[in-house]
């Protein structure tokens, strides 16, 4: 049931975002474009395509607000954050994992350096 609402839901925002863009500006929202001469009070008669719009826009947020309820009744009652305060704390690995090989990170050291002694120097932890 959850997928078949999450698909409803992406095809209404498709459609929205479609119905939008079809529509003529009508607002001076930049400066330009629009219709002038009448009264900001003035109102403009609804269109079919303004219908529209509304109807999407409503079936788009009750098919969020139904996603939402359903993601929490499916959450487990706590957050990531407590389950990640039960986690061990310890730095050891866990049983059965060998431990990271840190000496295989560094680059192998070349002839040239062996033979000279001009090996570069590692810092170390003191």
């Amino acid at each position: 049931m959850e997928n078949v609402i999450l698909i409803v839901h992406l095809l209404l925002a498709l459609g929205l975002i479609g119905v939008v863009l079809l529509q003529r500006s009508e607002g001076g929202g930049l400066g330009m474009g629009g219709g002038g001469g009448g009264a900001m009070s003035q109102r403009s008669a609804a269109t079919a395509m303004g219908k529209l719009t509304w109807v999407l826009a409503i079936a788009f947020i009750i098919t969020s607000l139904t996603l939402t309820i359903f993601s929490a009744q499916n959450a487990a009652g706590t957050s990531i954050l407590d389950r990640l305060g039960n986690a061990p704390a310890s730095e050891e690995p866990a049983t059965g994992t060998t431990p990271l090989d840190t000496d295989g990170l560094l680059p192998p050291p070349s002839a040239e350096d062996d033979a000279t002694g001009d090996a570069p120097l590692v810092p170390r932890a003191d």
